[in-house]
This record gives structure tokens, C-alpha cells and sequence, in this order.
């Protein structure tokens, strides 16, 4: 195994770390051993994942002592519904689960957030471990406590705040991921550098084409440094009440564009691209930022093979979805809109603006 970076994520009494390094996957039994944890354990997963990782994983909990149960579910942003939450609160029950139990999450985003959506509200509240198997899930989805599904009106309209006990992240796993799924990852860790750290997304600009290709030594630095901005943001607010908001560049957009195209034609990580790139040309009609920090961002996008337009959508859809958003207060639209490469002002939109601004993107086609 390579060399291990744990980050610690200070929440007082949720507090918990975050692990990161090759082989990490194989080591869940010993962690839950660690944490002297004693019940049963249930690992929630995908078909695919479950014959890409499921022995591995067992094979560890097992030599640990635990017995676990495997609960699969499909694949996919679309079956992200209470539908499949249902089906893991049956397997629970059969089992007999009771609040000492603990589930574990081995898969991407969406494997993520429903098992820690069941996690929270089975028996009112059961343990949970993160085992993130894709990027998005390594440098965000699994770190922070946001669990949830979606509804047809739209994206992640249902969930909770619940703390995992640890995250065990394995760089290792992201060679088995399609080249378009791993792609999309990395516009969350571009994301990170344009909130936070310019030197980070200097990094990336200078590290792009061995990141593309999968060198696992400077993609574990990027879901490290990813995941260390994380927690840091979450530290200080964990209820997304602050600034935990400037996580969502480049969602608002972005997730209207999933949510229209049905989650299908367009993952997530192709939506956060067009979004961050939109929210910047938003920032540049505002006077709040210089163009030549889209066409950098454009650039990078780009270089990671990231689309950065919209598709063909009627802009009176897109407001419409953006209203309907989570993050929208007041019945006003809030976005995240960058004031240099590093630094993001969360900032309300008046519609009419919105409005006027989507009819006129495509002339930056």
C-alpha cells in the first residue's frame, strides 16, 4: 500500500478522517476494528461495483470477523429515488437491523448519498462508512454529511445531514472507471481550485495531460488537496448556512441541465463544467470578473476532455428548474460567482438579469 494521508474533519462529535491511499478498500474491516464497532454490517452497492470490488471488500470485512450482508442496487443517476431507499429498508429489516448496525457505501456519488439517506432515516439514524469508488464521490460527495435523492422536479429535493464514521478513499479504484465517468470527476476538483486555491488550479493547468492519463501520484494529490478544501469549508459550516454554499459552483446551472436532460444524456460532472463556465461569463457581464479567467477555466475544462457550452435548452426551462432549486431562498436564485481564480462571492441574480443573460449564451458559442 502506498503511503496514507488522513484528514481530519472536526465537527466536534461527528467528527471523523478521512483516508486516503492505494489499497485503502481492503482495509474497511480494520477500520470499523479500530473504531471497536461490534454489529452487523450491510454494504450498499452496484452490480458493477460489486464484481469489480464486492470480494475485496468482504474478503476484508471478513477477515476482520464481521459477516456482511450485500445490498444491490442500480446503476445510475435515475434510480436515485425513494423507490431504491425502500428496497434497502426491506433488506434491513430482513436482516433484523437494529441502531447499532452500520452500513457502508461502496460506489460513486449515488451509491453515497442514498446509503447515507438510509443510513439517516432507517430506525431514525444507523452508522454509515464512506467507500467512494468514483472521483466526484472521493473529492465531494462523500465527504460532508449531504445525503439525499432526487425527485422528478428535480436534484437532491429529498435528504439529510449525516455524518459518516470515516471515508476510506482508494486512488487504485479510478483505473477500472470509464474514461467519460472519470473525466467528469475532475470538473468537482477543478471546482476547488477556482473557489479556494490558485495555486492548486495552477497545478492542475501545469499537470493536466499526466492527470487526464491517469498518473496515480498526481491524481492522489488532487483528491487529496480536493478533499482538504472540503473539510475545511464543512469545518466551519457544516449546515451549509455560509460558506459552505461556494461548494455549489457551478451546480445551480448545472444541475438544471441534468435535471432537463433527464439525467441521462448528461452526467454530473459535465453539468458542474458547463455551469462553472456559464456562472463565470455571468460574473464577466457583472463586472466581477476578467475574461481572460473564463479562458482559463474554459482551457483547463477543455484539456480534461470537459464539454464547458450548453446544450440546446429553452433558457425559460432552465430558470424555471433554477427556481425550484434547494438553494433558493426568499424565492430568490443565489449563485456562485467567481472574483478571481481562488475566490467566489455567493450572490442573488434578479430573474430579469437570468433571463436575459441565458437568451444571450450562445453568442459565446
Amino acid at each position: 500500500m502506498k503511503q496514507e494521508k488522513s484528514i481530519h474533519l472536526d465537527l466536534g462529535k461527528n467528527s471523523y478522517d478521512i483516508h486516503i491511499a492505494q489499497g485503502e478498500i481492503d482495509r474497511l474491516g480494520e477500520r470499523l476494528e479500530t473504531l471497536a464497532f461490534k454489529g452487523q454490517v450491510a454494504v450498499v452497492t452496484n452490480p458493477k461495483i460489486d464484481r469489480l470490488y464486492g470480494e475485496r471488500v468482504n474478503k476484508g470485512l471478513r477477515k476482520s470477523g464481521y459477516r456482511p450482508i450485500v445490498i444491490q442496487i442500480p446503476a445510475g443517476e435515475r434510480y436515485k429515488t425513494l423507490k431504491q431507499i425502500g428496497r434497502i429498508y426491506d433488506r434491513l429489516i430482513e436482516h433484523r437491523f437494529e441502531r447499532k448496525d452500520l452500513l457502508i457505501a461502496l460506489g460513486g456519488g449515488v451509491i453515497g448519498d442514498m446509503t447515507g439517506f438510509a443510513a439517516a432515516t432507517f430506525l431514525r439514524g444507523v452508522p454509515f462508512v464512506q467507500c467512494p469508488t468514483t472521483v466526484v464521490a472521493q473529492v465531494d460527495a462523500s465527504i460532508g454529511g449531504k445525503t439525499g435523492v432526487d425527485h422528478p422536479k428535480g436534484k437532491n429535493l429529498i435528504g439529510a445531514f449525516h455524518q459518516p464514521r470515516f471515508v476510506s478513499s482508494d486512488p487504485a479504484v479510478l483505473t477500472t472507471l470509464q474514461k467519460r465517468e472519470y473525466r467528469s470527476g475532475l470538473a468537482e476538483v477543478v471546482k476547488y481550485g477556482v473557489i479556494s486555491d490558485e495555486r492548486f488550479f495552477s497545478y492542475l493547468e501545469e499537470n493536466s495531460r499526466d492527470i487526464r492519463a491517469l498518473d496515480l501520484d498526481k491524481v492522489s494529490k488532487c483528491i487529496e488537496r480536493s478533499s482538504e478544501i472540503k473539510a475545511q469549508i464543512v469545518a466551519s459550516d457544516e449546515r451549509e448556512s455560509g460558506l459552505r454554499k461556494i461548494l455549489n459552483y457551478g451546480h445551480t446551472i448545472g444541475h438544471a441541465v441534468e435535471t432537463l436532460t433527464g439525467y441521462r444524456n448528461i452526467n454530473h460532472g459535465e453539468g458542474v463544467a458547463m455551469g462553472m463556465i456559464a456562472a463565470s461569463r455571468l460574473a464577466v457581464e457583472l463586472g466581477l470578473l476578467r475574461a481572460q479567467d473564463v479562458t482559463r477555466q474554459v482551457a483547463l475544462l477543455e484539456a480534461f476532455g470537459l464539454p464547458t457550452r450548453l446544450p440546446d435548452l429553452d433558457p425559460a426551462d432552465i430558470l424555471n428548474v433554477m427556481a425550484g432549486d434547494k438553494k433558493v431562498m426568499g424565492g430568490e436564485i443565489y449563485f456562485i460567482l467567481p472574483k478571481k481564480i481562488g475566490s467566489v462571492e455567493v450572490m442573488k441574480v434578479d430573474k430579469k438579469v437570468l433571463r436575459r443573460f441565458l437568451k444571450a449564451l450562445p453568442k459565446y458559442v
